[in-house]
């Protein structure tokens, strides 16, 4: 009964793996080629800045995002590997390595969007949201640390679950913002600063979801 539970559980967490990795390589396939390649100006996105209180240095702020964009793909990968219950067994040195690899850019996605927070869609309250942001995703993202080097492994496999979570904010914000511009009819700026809030909320509630449901398999 117990090696069936047990069973059960590996197979829960590797269909789980299997989905966020899909997930996980399409965005990141995704926001390279968009950022690179389809619109490397960032047209697109800069149409919807109006009546910014700061100008805006353009070169700046597009190299700038490059590097957001560069480091947050890498951290999305470097944290997808991680999670690899193979990566682990086979090199507990590779998994600590990339395991830095994540936090440093975690850090330089965290710093890169402090310099564009100012600059947000949907003014003041949109960068107020972003700094909250990048307040939580670091502090959670050491907690992670604190735990692997204090040797409690569940308890880091919890936090870091927690912490890659926010990988995913830029699709969350997208996609609510698309939802409340195209579905309840509001603004575009209206519709991202909720985006910003929302993914904020999701980002928070959604891991402990994940957490409960593995431990209970």
């Amino acid at each position: 009964m117990r090696g069936g539970t047990k069973l059960d559980r590996l197979n829960h967490q590797k269909v789980l793996f299997n989905i966020l990795s899909v997930v996980s390589i399409l965005i990141i396939f995704y926001a390279l080629a968009k950022n690179f390649m389809i619109d490397p100006e960032a047209e697109g996105f800069l149409s919807y800045k109006t009546g910014l209180k700061r100008e805006l240095n353009l070169p700046v702020w597009l190299n700038v995002m490059y590097v957001h964009v560069g480091f947050a793909c890498l951290a999305m990968a470097s944290g997808l590997l991680n999670f690899s219950t193979i990566n682990v067994q086979n090199s507990r040195k590779l998994h600590r390595i990339n395991g830095y690899v994540y936090v440093v850019s975690v850090l330089l996605v965290v710093l890169t969007s402090g310099y564009m927070a100012p600059y947000a869609t949907g003014g003041k309250v949109s960068s107020m949201g972003f700094n909250l942001l990048n307040i939580i995703w670091p502090m959670i993202t050491m907690m992670a640390l604190v735990q692997i080097r204090k040797k409690r492994m569940i308890s880091h496999w919890n936090w870091m679950i927690r912490s890659y979570a926010f990988c995913f904010t830029n699709m969350l914000i997208h996609m609510i913002t698309f939802i409340s511009e195209r579905i309840f009819g509001l603004g575009y700026a209206d519709s991202y600063t909720i985006g910003i809030y929302a993914a904020l909320a999701l980002l928070l509630l959604i891991p402990e979801v994940v957490i409960r449901t593995i431990h209970k398999s």
